[in-house]
C-alpha cells in the first residue's frame, strides 16, 4: 500500500526553511483521504509499512522518511538516487 501525498501545511508558507506540519493524503487502494500532523503521519506509514509518494504526471516521485539533527522527522522526495523538494510544490492543505 502507498500513499500519494497531495497537499502540505506550513505555519508560514512563505518561509522555505519552515518545516511542513500537515500532509494531505489519498489512499487509491481503499479511496480514502485525509490530512494529518507530520509526526501522526510519519509514525503510522512506519508501524503500518506504508511507502508514500508525489505524483508527477503520470510518475510518481516516491518519498523517504528522514529524520534531522534534532530527531524530527519529515517525508522528503528522491529521484535518481537524491533527495529533492517535489512536495514543496504541493499545494497548501
Amino acid at each position: 500500500m502507498a500513499l500519494e501525498i497531495t497537499g502540505i501545511r506550513k505555519p508560514n508558507p512563505q518561509d522555505p526553511h519552515e518545516a511542513i506540519s500537515h500532509y494531505s493524503w489519498y489512499d487509491d487502494e481503499d479511496n480514502t483521504k485525509g490530512t494529518d500532523e507530520r509526526e501522526a503521519l510519519i509514525s503510522w506509514m512506519e508501524s503500518h509499512k506504508v511507502d508514500a509518494y508525489v505524483a508527477e504526471g503520470a510518475d510518481k516521485v516516491w518519498c523517504g522518511i528522514r529524520e534531522n539533527s534534532h530527531g524530527t522527522k519529515y517525508l522528503q522526495t528522491y529521484s535518481d538516487g537524491k533527495y529533492t523538494n517535489n512536495l514543496l510544490s504541493l499545494p497548501q492543505c
